[in-house]
C-alpha cells in the first residue's frame, strides 16, 4: 500500500506545463537540434538523452568559453526548458558558467510520464552527458535544484563525492513536509531531502523567499542548519516561491557564491574543517564565506527589481531593449502563473492522502503535534 500511495504522491506532484511551452525543430542551416520561437545560438546545443529509464529527455547545453565551473539546474515542477531558456542563458553569461538545464520525464518534449524515480534517472542521464561529451569533471560541477528539482538535485549529490558544490533554491524537505510539519520521514514520503542533506560534504547554498506560498520559508532554513558545509544563505525578505530572480541580491550573491567556490577546492574546505580547532580565528581565506553556526540574514528589503536589471543589465548578446523589457514583464506574469500551478499539484497531492486510509491527514497531524 505504501508503494502505491508513492507512486500517487509522485504523479500528482508533477505539473507540467500544458501545452508544453517549445518545440524540438531542426536548423536548417546547422542540422541540429533547436528550441522553437528562440532565435539560433552557436553557444546552445540541443540535445536528446536516454534514461535508465528508457524515456528521451529534452536538455539544452549552455556554453561559456571562459568558464571554470559548470551548472547542471533542475527546474521547478510547474515550468519547462522553454520558459527556462532565456534564464539559463542570463546564468551563464553572468555568472561565467557553463550551464545545462534539462526537462523531467513527460516535461516539454521529454517523453514518458513524471514520477519521483524518472527525476533521478532524468538527472543521471544529465549529469552523464556532461561527463561523456562536454569532458565536465565531476570536480568542476555545481548542481542547482529549484523547488522540487531539489529532489533529484540531492539525490545524485549524495552519489558525487567529488562535488564542488550545491544550489538550493526554494526546496523542500519532503514531499509530505510541503503540506504538513511531520517529524517522522513516512516510507511513502518522496523527495526526502531533510535525510539526504546530512550526506552531502561541499558547499551548499540556500537561497529562500520569507513569504513563499508554495513551499515555506522554513524548509529552507532547516535544510541549511542541516548542512555540513554551510555557505551564507540567501533569504530574501517578502520574496515569494517564483520571483527571486527578480530580486538584485539574487544574482549578486551568487556570483559571491561562484566566485568563491571558484577559489576553493571543496575537500580542502572540509579537511580544514575537520582539523581546526578554533573556528572562529580571523582569516583573509575565501573560506571565510563558508558558514558553521552564523545567523542567517535577510536580504532584498527594497523588494524585487521590476527591471531585472542584474541580469539583463550585464548582457552583451545585443537584445532589443525593447523587447527585453516586455519579456521581463512576461517573466514576471509567468511566475505568477507558475506559483499557482506549483501551489496547485501540491494541494492535489494534499487531497491524494487524505484518500488513502491507511494513513490519512489526520495521522499526519497527530504525528506533527506529538512531536
Amino acid at each position: 500500500m505504501g508503494t502505491a500511495a508513492s507512486s500517487m504522491a509522485a504523479k500528482l506532484a508533477f505539473y507540467p506545463p500544458s501545452p508544453p511551452s517549445y518545440n524540438i525543430v531542426i536548423d536548417e542551416e546547422t542540422g541540429k537540434l533547436r528550441i522553437s520561437n528562440v532565435c539560433r545560438r552557436d553557444d546552445v546545443d540541443v540535445l536528446k538523452l536516454s534514461t535508465k529509464k528508457r524515456n528521451e529527455i529534452v536538455a539544452i547545453y549552455v556554453k561559456n568559453p571562459s568558464a571554470l565551473l559548470t551548472v547542471l539546474y533542475s527546474h521547478g515542477n510547474a515550468a519547462d526548458i522553454g520558459q527556462m531558456y532565456h534564464l539559463f542563458s542570463e546564468l551563464s553569461l553572468n555568472l561565467n558558467v557553463n550551464l545545462m538545464g534539462y526537462d523531467y520525464s513527460g516535461y516539454g518534449q521529454s517523453s514518458g510520464k513524471p514520477s519521483e524515480q524518472h527525476t533521478y534517472a532524468d538527472i543521471e542521464a544529465a549529469y552523464k552527458c556532461l561527463k561523456e561529451t562536454y569532458g565536465v569533471k565531476e570536480e568542476d560541477v555545481i548542481l542547482y535544484g529549484q523547488s522540487v528539482g531539489s529532489g533529484p538535485t540531492l539525490e545524485l549529490a549524495t552519489h558525487l563525492p567529488q562535488l564542488r558544490a550545491v544550489i538550493l533554491h526554494t526546496p523542500i524537505l519532503s514531499g509530505i513536509r510541503v503540506m504538513y510539519p511531520v517529524k517522522k520521514t513516512y516510507r511513502f514520503d518522496i523527495y526526502k531531502n531533510i535525510d539526504k542533506i546530512p550526506l552531502i560534504n561541499c558547499p551548499v547554498l540556500v537561497i529562500h523567499g520569507t513569504e513563499d506560498e508554495v513551499v515555506d520559508f522554513s524548509h529552507g532554513k532547516q535544510l541549511w542548519e542541516l548542512c555540513k558545509e554551510k555557505y551564507e544563505p540567501l533569504w530574501l525578505k517578502g520574496g515569494n516561491h517564483s520571483n527571486l530572480e527578480l530580486y538584485p541580491e539574487y544574482l549578486r550573491h551568487l556570483r559571491r557564491f561562484i566566485s568563491t567556490i571558484e577559489k576553493l577546492n571543496s575537500h580542502l574546505i572540509i579537511a580544514s574543517e575537520q582539523s581546526s580547532d578554533q573556528p572562529n580565528q580571523p582569516s583573509n581565506s575565501p573560506h571565510d564565506n563558508m558558514e558553521k553556526s552564523r545567523p542567517s540574514t535577510d536580504h532584498g528589503d527594497k523588494g524585487p527589481s521590476t527591471g531585472h536589471k542584474e541580469i539583463t543589465g550585464l548582457s552583451t548578446n545585443g537584445r532589443e531593449k525593447g523587447r527585453a523589457s516586455r519579456d521581463r514583464r512576461e517573466k514576471s506574469r509567468k511566475s505568477i502563473d507558475r506559483a499557482t500551478q506549483a501551489r496547485n499539484s501540491f494541494e492535489r497531492l494534499g487531497d491524494m492522502f487524505k484518500s488513502v486510509g491507511f494513513c490519512n491527514v489526520d495521522c499526519l497531524k497527530q504525528t506533527a503535534s506529538k512531536a
